[in-house]
């Protein structure tokens, strides 16, 4: 079992609808050094791909993203979900459906942060259905950017998200892939490597 494996096991809640509730140490409350061996083994995963941007969504992939992007040493972008007063200029956008919020919303990059110049590995905290996924494949292949790689710190496994996106044929390294979870016995099984 990994370390993040373990902290989902130690500190991890079930709840039914297959939610998992990480929000003790990944995405309310944070623990940062959990983070930084976050952005660390992304580092060891992806270290041989050119990175140039990191890219996540609004909200809970931003501190991952952060630890990923210093260990690369390049730039955090995050798609926003809502268009403000203070974004300028052209936007790349796409329509994205949350599995947690059960909700969908417009994300927003500017063009003037992501170009075909761009190596990107897209980073995010859970993967279900793969929609959020789908729509930061979107904005960086609409920028003319190359995806060299996707890190997911949690992966529904038993959801359809990482199977399809392994299909399309994108390198996917996910830290934790939940096999199964139990609400009732509060028991959560992990894919084995």
């Amino acid at each position: 079992m990994n370390f993040l494996e373990e902290r989902i096991s130690k500190d991890g809640l079930v709840k039914e609808g297959n939610v998992l509730k990480v929000d003790s140490f990944l995405n309310h409350q944070m623990d940062v050094a959990l983070l930084d061996q976050i952005g660390e083994e992304f580092y060891r995963r992806f270290k041989d791909k050119p990175i140039t941007k990191v890219l996540t969504i609004e909200a809970s992939g931003i501190a991952i993203a952060y630890a990923v992007a210093r260990c690369f040493g390049v730039p955090m972008i995050f798609a926003k979900k809502a268009k403000s007063i203070n974004i300028d200029g052209d936007m790349y956008t796409a329509e994205v459906e949350s599995f947690t919020h059960k909700n969908k919303n417009k994300v927003i990059v500017s063009k003037k942060f992501l170009s075909s110049d761009d190596r990107v590995l897209i980073v995010d905290d859970f993967l279900a259905n793969g929609c959020a996924l789908q729509g930061l494949i979107s904005i960086t292949e609409a920028a003319g950017a190359t995806v060299e790689g996707i890190g997911i710190a949690i992966e529904k496994g038993f959801q359809f998200g990482g199977r399809s996106i392994r299909n399309l044929g994108y390198h996917l390294e996910s830290l934790a892939i939940v096999e199964s979870m139990d609400a009732a016995t509060q028991t959560v099984r992990f894919r084995e490597p």
